[in-house]
């Protein structure tokens, strides 16, 4: 779900199959004949984040894409475009993912983005980075989360 009318060019946003029993779910998150993975991920990683932090705002800007999937919590995704060759530049997207609604959304590396882990429970996420991470020389630039250069209130509650 998103808070835009208009959804960030590059950006897509994939329903995951959850398949469930009395033993617990199975849900995949990655398929290599998925449309939503445009190139293939380089590897993955998952954070653990606490109820109510923020991680934002960081953007790539050698090619990296990300992949976000929130397989326990709840997340507040925010992307910004602020490409100058983009048709969608100036345009916010923000989605809620989690353990109520479980999506992949591939996000453009160069559009800033982040998340907030919302609700009571932590909040798991993996991304499906298509670079590795390079300790030496690290691909991002970042700003602060509550910074007037992007217009998103992490504050605000999610509209669902």
């Amino acid at each position: 779900m998103s808070t835009a009318d208009t959804q960030i060019s590059g950006v897509k946003l994939r329903e995951l199959n959850v398949n469930a029993d009395e033993r617990g779910h199975l849900t995949e998150v990655f398929r290599e004949d998925w449309d939503t993975y445009d190139e293939k991920p380089a590897m993955a990683y998952y954070s653990m984040t606490y109820p109510g932090t923020i991680r934002a705002w960081h953007r790539h800007l050698k090619g990296q894409n990300d992949h976000f999937v929130c397989p326990t919590g709840r997340i507040k995704v925010g992307v910004y475009d602020e490409r100058d060759d983009s048709p969608t530049k100036g345009e916010i997207n923000t989605f809620v993912i989690g353990e109520h609604d479980q999506k992949v959304i591939r996000i453009p590396g160069d559009c800033w983005h982040g998340f907030k882990a919302i609700g009571d429970e932590r909040a798991m996420l993996i991304n499906f980075p298509t670079k590795l991470y390079d300790y030496d020389d690290p691909d991002e630039e970042r700003i602060p989360y509550d910074t007037d250069r992007i217009p998103l209130d992490w504050e605000a509650p999610p509209h669902e």
